[in-house]
């Protein structure tokens, strides 16, 4: 009798520890297979700072302007899924100067006697501010403008502009950044030398799935697909000079801005 309380009393002990280490076990990988939870900090989307530019926040959008080169040296915002699908304004096409820049920002009328070759680009384009007459009608600031080719503005880089606003959709919000490289002896137009790029980029992140992904194209008329223009936001960071979304704890920083994986974007407009 006693043997056979014994053998039922070992037997519930090791029943027990068996469920204890299996349900551990099961607990452990589900944890380690979930990605760390990010607190996301406020202006996660804005780079660090570049010197004395000055910042500039208006109501969608943060820029750094560059008095030398008279643009932004970056362009920042969030683009929510509501944003990115609303439909609610028409473009203004309100070309103005930015009575916010405290040294004057470049002018319309520096565009003006090169309107055949270069077009008033947008960094931040105005289709991704639909949602909001004020945000449509600050887009059109000079500040907001680059000289781009037409050919390049109403080409590949309006289908990147495109497939940002479908990210925005399927990924429910991204974080977005844009410019132009801006380096020394570039080419100018108009009486307040505004730099003509060579290169414009574009970084995009998407925090909810901790991945990113940066653009470098040329300021040209581009025949292959903007996916072949596809780096890493470091390759970005090395070509600008910027550091993007210093916000982030570094650990997270560096793993997103160093990995490229085009199997994690869903590309739609890659024309």
């Amino acid at each position: 009798m006693w043997k056979f309380f014994n053998f039922t009393l070992n037997f519930k002990i090791m029943k027990h520890l068996f469920f204890g280490i299996f349900f551990s076990v099961i607990l452990f990988l589900s944890l380690s297979s979930c990605k760390k939870k990010l607190i996301i900090p406020d202006n996660v989307e804005l780079p660090a700072t570049v010197g004395d530019h000055q910042i500039i926040a208006h109501y969608a959008y943060t820029l750094s302007y560059n008095e030398e080169h008279e643009q932004a040296d970056w362009v920042a915002y969030e683009l929510t899924k509501e944003e990115a699908l609303s439909d609610d304004y028409e473009r203004t096409d309100d070309f103005r100067s930015d009575n916010k820049v405290k040294d004057g920002s470049a002018q319309l009328s520096d565009y003006e006697p090169t309107q055949s070759t270069y077009a008033r680009g947008h960094l931040a384009p105005a289709a991704d501010f639909k949602w909001s007459e004020t945000a449509m009608s600050e887009s059109f600031y000079m500040s907001n403008m680059s000289p781009m080719l037409h050919e390049f503005n109403s080409g590949k880089w309006m289908y990147l502009e495109a497939e940002v606003r479908n990210w925005a959709d399927i990924y429910d919000g991204v974080y977005v950044v844009t410019g132009g490289i801006l380096t020394a002896d570039l080419p100018t137009i108009g009486a307040n030398n505004v730099s003509v790029p060579e290169k414009y980029y574009k970084v995009i992140l998407d925090l909810d799935e901790q991945k990113g992904i940066g653009f470098i194209m040329p300021n040209e008329d581009i025949e292959d697909t903007f996916k072949n223009y596809a780096v890493s936001i470091d390759e970005v960071e090395n070509a600008t000079g910027l550091d993007f979304f210093p916000a982030l704890e570094d650990d997270v920083e560096e793993k997103i801005e160093s990995t490229l994986n085009m199997s994690k974007w869903d590309f739609k407009f890659y024309k």
